[in-house]
């Protein structure tokens, strides 16, 4: 028995960012580090940086290094760190057109080292274009059921398994009564709001995530119910260069009497959990989601649930027999891609079923609202818990090692192969 550990080498966004893939990835390193079994070397992408000095945390010190790139890095930064560092795994997240410029160098990476995809895809048709891609890798490890299905379709070599996001279930949990109250009392101005049925929403003000169209379709869910009697709270950036001015559209449809408010300001995921906790119902009505962690952090608060039956949101509201919420069936699968992205379904809702699936939330009783919470937090506890998640990267990496070795004793990799001419 070897006292020597692990060395993992990550590239992701910065794992200290608040992003989802940036949260994740904190996760599962600190799942690693608990375990004293592991090192850790990560390329931290996707933000603008003050600098790109190595970061290291007061926790865990020089047994987990930060550096700070732009993009998610870039080959010569790979080589020099893999050269410098010697991990014995190579592992990577996110969607895979950001990383085609490291699938180009597996020949150069993979004989000493193996790969591991924690792998993001949205919807089908299965992306038979990411083949060369997928068996370009030691293993891929998939976010989601549906994202498992479609690689185990297209991929001829790579290992594919399941090993789904989770949420911090010590944080994002059911509060008490009492500081929900206070919390709902400090948040609204006047005592008319304080009566009204709150919806949530957590996201990008990006294109897919349709954040405009919700705004005018909650509109019109106000005018069947009454402006008086719901609102909903959007913590966001409004003016996101990727999304629409939320702003001007608040003001334009007449929304800006707390209808419609703005959450701007980044918050901590305590503070998070309020904002769950204060609300009957979030929202996500995204026509393409890989997995969504909003509503995962929502339904362990014991938050009932709307969200397009796309990606991962899918498997959250339901488990096949029992609803933690209301999903909505996409009454529209466009055909959309790139040059990168050659095709794959963007799935777009009816506003006819999501208003009604508001007005659904909105009628609820009291206690069919907690018993559908209580319901929503036990399907997290059983199929996504922060012990899972990371228990599951502790076992996954560990017999990555084991299995393909790194470097001196690196196997089942083969550089050539022979053909019967």
């Amino acid at each position: 028995m070897t006292d020597k550990k692990i060395k993992i080498l990550t590239i992701s966004d910065h794992p200290l960012s608040p992003s989802g893939v940036g949260t994740q990835t904190k996760y599962m390193i600190e799942g690693l580090l608990k375990t004293g079994r592991f090192e850790v070397i990560s390329l931290g992408g996707a933000i603008k940086h003050q600098n790109y000095q190595p970061v290291r945390t007061e926790e865990w010190g020089e047994a987990w290094t930060i550096y700070p790139v732009d993009g998610y890095g870039s080959q010569d930064t790979v080589r020099s760190i893999i050269r410098n560092e010697r991990p014995d795994i190579l592992w990577f997240m996110t969607d895979p057109r950001f990383y085609g410029w490291l699938w180009q160098m597996e020949d150069e990476i993979r004989p000493l080292i193996p790969m591991v995809y924690y792998h993001v895809w949205d919807n089908h048709p299965a992306p038979t274009y990411n083949r060369a891609l997928y068996d370009s890798t030691d293993l891929i490890v998939t976010i989601s059921k549906l994202t498992d299905e479609i690689t185990k379709i297209v991929a001829n070599k790579a290992e594919v398994i399941y090993h789904p996001h989770a949420v911090n279930t010590d944080i994002f949990k059911k509060l008490e009564e009492k500081d929900i109250a206070s919390f709902r009392e400090a948040s609204f101005a006047t005592s008319k709001n304080k009566e009204k049925t709150v919806f949530f929403w957590n996201n990008r003000n990006a294109r897919r995530k349709q954040s405009g169209t919700l705004i005018f379709w909650f509109k019109e869910f106000l005018d069947r119910v009454g402006h008086d009697n719901a609102c909903l709270i959007m913590h966001t950036d409004p003016r996101d260069k990727h999304g629409q001015n939320l702003e001007l559209i608040i003001k334009d449809l007449g929304l800006d009497n707390g209808q419609v408010q703005i959450s701007r300001e980044k918050v901590s995921s305590s503070a998070l959990a309020h904002l769950y906790n204060l609300a009957s119902c979030t929202i996500n009505i995204a026509d393409a989601e890989g997995f969504g962690l909003a509503t995962l952090e929502s339904l362990a608060c014991e938050t009932p649930i709307v969200v397009t039956m796309t990606g991962g949101l899918q498997e959250q509201v339901t488990d096949g027999e029992n609803w933690f919420g209301i999903g909505i069936e996409p009454s529209s699968k466009a055909v959309i891609g790139s040059q990168e992205i050659p095709w794959i379904y963007e799935d777009r809702i009816n506003k006819g079923d999501f208003i009604n699936a508001l007005e659904k939330i909105y009628n609820l009783s009291k206690e069919e609202n907690v018993e559908m919470g209580q319901a929503g937090r036990a399907h997290v506890m059983k199929n996504y818990s922060f012990k899972q998640y990371q228990d599951g990267w502790d076992r996954i990496l560990t017999e990555v090692n084991e299995k393909h070795g790194s470097w001196d004793t690196r196997e089942n990799y083969k550089s050539w192969r022979t053909e019967e001419l």
